[in-house]
């Protein structure tokens, strides 16, 4: 089982898209379960977002945080890719970690997330 906190929902919308997504998740039997995560993020391009915590299958943590997107009509990061020559330095927190940007269920770009004091932060963000 999973557990991480790399998913981040529009600010503001953090109480309604974790009530939506854990409601969601069991009408439909996923193991999926959110909390927020306490902090947010900036970015220039696409505004700031709450960090969300989450524990349970990753492919289902996939789907509930982009179809909430597109539900609640919110901008969501859904983050967890990696350079594939850089996973053991990603695996110690030095490394890079990758994130898609949706607006109501689209792609709209990406962030590049590091690591500080054990909260995420945007190094660089790109338009879709």
């Amino acid at each position: 089982m999973a557990s991480t906190d790399n998913f981040g929902v529009e600010a503001g919308m953090g109480n309604r898209s974790i009530e939506w997504m854990n409601t969601y998740s069991k009408e439909k039997n996923m193991n999926f379960n959110a909390r927020l995560g306490g902090y947010q993020v900036s970015t220039k391009n696409f505004g700031n977002f709450e960090i969300i915590a989450w524990n349970g299958n990753w492919s289902d943590a996939r789907k509930i945080i982009i179809k909430s997107s597109s539900k609640l009509s919110m901008k969501i990061i859904e983050s967890g890719y990696h350079e594939k020559d850089n996973l053991l330095l990603s695996f110690f927190g030095l490394g890079k970690e990758f994130a898609k940007v949706y607006k109501k269920g689209n792609y709209i770009g990406s962030v590049v997330l590091g690591m500080r004091s054990g909260k995420w932060y945007v190094k660089s963000e790109k338009l879709g």
